[in-house]
């Protein structure tokens, strides 16, 4: 065993080794459709400059999740309720009474002089910015008890950019806020502070009051250093106090959501059950678990031992990735659950890739050792690896850092899941398959090793030839075939937006005697309400959150609830606005259109502008035909589907990724050959690998789909969809849309990138591709 081979094992031992201790000892963070959470009913009130309107409540709902966000509570439910309530639902908060205090702060934050006792504020500094408020802040005690008058609101916290928390223990100054002010605000800053400055040290007036809620939290002595009508630096200030660590996050936050159009009171506060019922929960887990040991029982038939080696380093990338989302307190959903075993079964591609790769270094020299075919392998697999999960962890991060609530959740679980991948393909099952190759007994008999051998697929590829790219026009015709229906679908029969679109009623019963959830559920669903949300709501109460629902409609799911429950008494009944709303649907399509720039000038620099432009393209074919289909099904487009599309674009560009990545090489090695037959030679060699990992994906979307129940039937459906067409578009629809591109392209074919020490025949290059060579 080489050294290399020992340090990848020790380092797999040790992180799985911690991720093992994690799982044992750290519960995780459970949403509210698995384990309920808190509801709080905020109201909001009529202020001295404005209305509480819906218009007003729209806006408080906004800069509510902002602060929810900053709370680090994911995937959290915020809805308005007719026009000046706002239902916000916190899945696993530790701390009910903090949340509802932060949430309820109205957080004015303003900067104001401060003046001698009984002074008024001066006749110019009245009239500076009148934009902000000129009227007299709160008073200020000096050091002998005396009230000093503020002057003037001369900055507001809508100048503040950003406000992070921080401890500095060498200057002692224990735990501080630090303000980053917008390029105008931050020359108010420098103004008010050179006012100051202007004024004797250690006399009150060079002091600067930050005033929050009508309350001075801090009011620092401009420093001596700091000259007259000079002043601070533009860009940042620190509000220093007797902060705790709680307070100065709790403050940070406040400030850096943003104030509330209008002020809020809380005016309920409950605990709620889970949306999804155990029944449900446990149907779900089973079909998880099955699918994922049919995707393993599936490596393991195609590749043997070494499907199997891969299949253990599957296990351990679930043990290393679920302990991640642990730590970091992410947030898990039955969505989140699913998407993480579909994670594993998608996980397999780099296994496979690697395999594939040393199956063709076996077949073209048959008596090398099976561990320098292996290391080759992995070698000529690395580029498609990397390219294909550097794409998605750039779509990852823009979505955490662009996007809001569950999207911002579906960012976080994306990148953990592509880095534990990584280190489970390139780690864990490299150094198994490593030290198996070493052995005499494995590397001995073909076929027991799984790679020694070429694959089905593979030989009755290489048989037959197939010439696909010869008119690639025809392909991208039937693509276009294929798009036009699904628009046809959406014009026609229109997308079926869920209740977080478009909002819905909300309606609370209290029933003669005590209701199971879950019989509740199966008597909506027998009644024709199969999507209401239904949950227990305080002492025995049930809560039905439903889409369009008119009088005869609640008429008929109080009668069905009446039917279980004995007689049943509307207790609430309201109207509920959409839970993804117009700004964070904004922000997540800003946050989408970025992340797709990123990744085309991504491709672009490393392939060529032309596979970049095709792979985009393939992607947009995708997410179209995706929504058509459930438009013409008739399927809910909601959150659930939202996490689906993600994950389905992922899938599109890493398919491509790996499509262009052989057809670079092969064109490197090949400058003479025609790009058709390059691109022909290219697929032909990636469709193993395409038809295997897409199977290991398939297996567990199939087992989610037929026993996974009603809660995850529309999500393995919309993967179902997403993954086939993906698998076709990356082929035959990004290739000839890049064929086609070439032609009108004049910059010339990729370099050829050859081996350190390595030397090649003449023969080799004039056209590797004539003698079958692989690299």
């Amino acid at each position: 065993m080489t050294r290399a081979t020992t340090v990848r094992a020790v380092l797999a031992a040790a992180v799985l080794l911690v991720s093992v201790y994690i799982t044992l000892t750290m519960s995780p963070r459970l949403g509210l459709d698995l384990q309920g959470g808190t509801r709080m009913v905020l109201q909001a009130k009529d202020s001295d400059t404005a209305k509480a309107d819906r218009d007003s409540t729209d806006r408080t709902l906004e800069v509510l999740r902002q602060r929810v966000d900053s709370l680090g509570v994911a995937e959290p439910t915020l809805t308005r309720s007719g026009e000046d309530r706002i239902i916000v639902e916190l899945p696993d908060v530790q701390d009910p009474r903090q949340a509802a205090e932060v949430l309820g702060k109205t957080a004015q934050l303003s900067f104001h002089p401060v003046q001698g006792p009984g002074t008024e504020p001066a006749a110019d500094d009245k009239e500076k910015d009148e934009g902000e408020g000129s009227k007299a802040g709160p008073t200020l005690p000096d050091e002998q008890g005396d009230l000093l008058a503020l002057g003037p609101v001369r900055l507001s916290g809508a100048g503040v950019k950003d406000a992070t928390a921080s401890f500095d223990a060498q200057q002692g100054t224990g735990w501080s806020v630090s303000l980053d002010f917008h390029k105008d605000a931050g020359k108010k800053w420098t103004g008010l502070t050179g006012e100051a400055a202007c004024n004797p040290v250690q006399d009150e007036r060079r002091r600067v009051a930050i005033v929050l809620d009508g309350k001075v939290i801090s009011s620092p002595q401009v420093s001596p250093s700091v000259g007259c009508n000079v002043g601070l630096p533009s860009g940042s200030t620190q509000i220093t106090g007797s902060f705790g660590a709680d307070e100065a996050r709790d403050l940070a936050l406040l400030i850096k959501g943003g104030s509330l159009p209008v002020p809020v009171e809380i005016v309920e506060q409950r605990i709620v059950g889970p949306t999804l019922g155990a029944a449900a929960i446990d149907a779900s887990a089973r079909a998880a678990l099955i699918g994922a040991a049919a995707t393993a029982l599936f490596i393991t038939v195609m590749y043997r031992l070494f499907g199997a080696l891969a299949a253990l380093a599957l296990a351990a990338y679930g043990v290393i990735s679920y302990a991640a989302l642990v730590v970091l307190g992410v947030t898990l959903t039955l969505p989140g659950l699913a998407g993480f075993v579909l994670a594993i079964g998608m996980a397999v591609d780099a296994n496979v890739l690697v395999f594939e790769r040393a199956r063709e270094e076996c077949a073209d020299r048959p008596n090398r050792t099976l561990l320098s075919a292996l290391t080759a392998g992995f070698r000529g697999a690395w580029s498609a690896v990397a390219d294909s999960n550097v794409t998605t962890l750039i779509a990852a991060g823009l979505l955490f850092f662009l996007g809001s609530g569950p999207v911002k959740g579906f960012g976080v679980t994306l990148a953990i899941g592509v880095i534990a991948s990584m280190f489970s393909a390139l780690v864990i099952a490299r150094a198994l398959t490593e030290i198996a190759a070493g052995s005499r007994f494995v590397s001995g008999y073909r076929g027991v090793n799984g790679i020694a051998r070429p694959g089905a697929v593979r030989t009755r590829l290489n048989a037959r030839d197939p010439q696909l790219f010869r008119s690639p026009r025809r392909w991208l015709a039937f693509s276009a075939v294929l798009v036009a229906v699904a628009v046809a679908g959406i014009v026609v029969r229109g997308v079926n937006l869920g209740v977080e679109f478009t909002g819905g009623r909300l309606v609370e019963y209290s029933t003669s005697r005590p209701v199971d959830v879950e019989k509740a559920r199966d008597a909506l669903s027998a009644a024709g309400f199969g999507d209401a949300e239904v949950t227990t709501a305080g002492d025995g109460d049930l809560s039905v959150r439903t889409g369009k629902l008119d009088d005869d409609g609640e008429r008929a799911v109080r009668a069905a609830l009446a039917d279980e429950g004995g007689e049943a008494t509307k207790i609430r009944d309201e109207l509920i606005g959409p839970s993804l709303g117009d700004e964070l649907r904004r922000n997540a399509l800003i946050a989408l259109g970025v992340a797709v720039f990123v990744q085309l000038a991504y491709l672009a620099a490393r392939f060529r502008w032309t596979f970049a432009v095709a792979s985009v393209g393939a992607l947009v074919h995708d997410v179209i035909i995706l929504v058509g289909a459930f438009a013409w099904l008739g399927r809910t487009v909601d959150g659930i589907f939202l996490a689906a599309l993600l994950t389905v674009i992922g899938y599109s560009v890493n398919d491509s990724v790996v499509v262009f990545d052989r057809v670079r090489e092969l064109w490197a090695k090949s400058r003479r050959t025609p790009l058709p037959d390059i691109a022909n030679r290219a697929v032909l060699q990636t469709v193993p690998r395409t038809v295997n990992t897409g199977m290991g994906a398939l297996f567990i979307l199939a087992a989610l789909a037929v026993l996974g129940g009603d809660s995850l039937a529309d999500f393995a459906l919309a993967l179902l969809i997403g993954i086939c067409v993906g698998t076709y578009s990356s082929v035959m629809t990004a290739v000839p849309g890049a064929l086609l591109l070439e032609t009108s392209s004049k910059a010339p074919p990729p370099a050829r990138k050859r081996a350190p020490g390595r030397k090649v025949s003449r023969q080799q290059r004039r056209d590797p591709l004539d003698n079958g060579a692989r690299v």
